[in-house]
């Protein structure tokens, strides 16, 4: 069984600020107090292809688990080895992002998208951020009966980090506004 979500959100900001602060969600100390279950973000890889303005990046990220205590007890582990790869293209002005773990692939797998585009309605001030997620636990011995309840949790608990992750892109949003217009915050 596969559980996901799927969810989209309005920032009111151009799409050139929200990306410039998706770079930046896991620098700032006070967001790293808010997405506490980030532990440790490291640059794997860049590219630029100067011929079409597309820029390819590699992340490693460790977060703390997100399932249940007794999950963890069982897998032996309370973290998680994730890679995000990233493409934007400055010129038609998306933003994608996929995120995958790594380890713990024989017990769950867990794949999360975000994209970032100008918004349709508001092209030049709004941008509109689409996420999904698919969360698939592996049944094995004495939880394949309990696989689909562990599921639920997680979705549950990334749906939580979710809303954080939009708390910290919005403040970070003000921050670089306040920043072009001189002020400081």
């Amino acid at each position: 069984m596969v559980t996901g979500y799927k969810q989209e959100y309005v920032y009111k900001h151009p799409w050139e600020r929200v990306t410039s602060a998706s770079w930046r969600k896991f620098a700032d100390a006070e967001n790293k107090r808010i997405l506490s279950h980030i532990l440790e973000v490291d640059m794997l890889n860049h590219s630029l292809d100067s011929s079409n303005g597309i820029l390819r990046t590699t992340r490693a990220i460790t977060v703390h688990c997100p399932g249940p205590w007794f999950v963890r007890k069982i897998v032996g582990q309370d973290m998680c080895h994730c890679v995000e790869s990233t493409v934007v293209d400055a010129r038609s002005r998306s933003m994608q992002l996929i995120s995958k773990n790594i380890s713990l692939q024989r017990f769950i797998e867990v794949q999360e998208m975000t994209r970032y585009d100008p918004h349709p309605d508001n092209p030049a001030g709004w941008t509109l951020c689409r996420q999904e997620t698919s969360i698939r636990i592996k049944p094995f011995s004495a939880l394949a009966s309990m696989a689909e309840k562990v599921e639920q949790r997680c979705a549950e608990r990334f749906l939580q980090n979710s809303g954080k992750s939009k708390e910290v892109m919005e403040r970070i949003c003000k921050y670089l506004e306040a920043e072009s217009s001189g002020f400081s915050l």
